[in-house]
């Protein structure tokens, strides 16, 4: 088991001592190490961030026990393991993690985490130059993060995550401020790295249609529980969805207009409007 969440609640601290807020109340779950790919979903003020922020150690739970790839998370911090260990293999890519740049070029910015994880410099760097590889960048190697434009600082921040090599990877709204082409090329590449190498990834979004193309389990959060975990289909077939306050993805909405106006039978297993167009072909040309 990767995460397991147990029992556990978290509480906002207030102003005076015995006020607090609350954000999490109760939450068990069971997150594997690899095979999944996760969205976390859920009105504003729900406990998205909140909830991702104790799979790696950054919130300590006010009650209950989070246990990270056998690392026991606790209410009491002297009790607990170094997190360091943790965030070494739970990476946690940040909604805007072009902020986080410093370093004087893009290579070692890429270099500082794997080197701070204890790899050597030589290490480091060849870790760092092919995660650029990977993602297309490794022409940037040498240039200043700062004089890149947005897009391309996205990639160097996501490449710093990447090259440790974490077990499983959180995504805060990793496309947020981007353009169309610009969410789908991030998208397509942190599937890509799911497919081809087993990791679980664990994606916040508010866009319910990079949720029902990529992810294929879904936790929704409502008022500080969670009142939903399981496939993403089933989700949107009753009316779940709605009473958390979440929208139908676009293509699931086109579904359900093709199959009242055209008497057809389209099922809720097309996950992009590709898949859709596609099976429409193949019911007409049957017909």
């Amino acid at each position: 088991m990767g995460i397991s969440f147990q029992h556990v609640d978290y509480n906002y601290p207030g102003l005076k001592r015995k006020d607090f807020t609350i954000a999490l109340q109760d939450v068990n779950l069971d997150i594997s190490e690899n095979g999944e790919f996760i969205a976390i979903v859920g009105k504003t003020g729900s406990g998205k961030s909140t909830l991702m922020q104790h799979m790696n150690g950054l919130k300590i739970p006010t009650r209950g026990n989070v246990v990270v790839f056998d690392n026991v998370i606790t209410p009491k911090p002297r009790k607990n393991p170094k997190m360091k260990n943790i965030r070494k293999r739970v990476g946690y890519v940040f909604q805007f993690p072009e902020y986080q740049l410093f370093e004087e070029t893009v290579l070692k910015d890429v270099m500082f985490a794997p080197v701070n994880f204890g790899f050597s410099k030589e290490e480091a760097k060849e870790k760092a130059m092919n995660i650029l590889k990977l993602l297309g960048i490794e022409k940037l190697a040498s240039k200043s993060p700062f004089n890149l434009s947005g897009g391309q600082m996205r990639r160097v921040a996501i490449a710093g995550i990447l090259s440790y090599d974490p077990d499983i990877i959180l995504l805060d709204e990793p496309t947020r401020g981007l353009d169309p082409k610009g969410a789908k090329d991030i998208m397509e590449l942190f599937y890509k790295i799911h497919k081809e190498t087993g990791k679980t990834f664990i994606l916040i979004s508010h866009d319910m249609d990079i949720v029902y193309e990529y992810t294929n389990r879904i936790i929704v959060l409502n008022d500080t529980k969670i009142t939903y975990d399981g496939g993403k289909e089933e989700l949107f077939k009753t009316d779940i969805y709605k009473e958390n306050h979440l929208t139908k993805p676009e293509v699931l909405k086109l579904t359900d207009y093709l199959n009242e106006k055209l008497n057809l039978n389209l099922g809720y297993d097309n996950y992009n409007l590709d898949m859709l167009l596609n099976s429409l072909k193949a019911v007409t040309k049957h017909e």
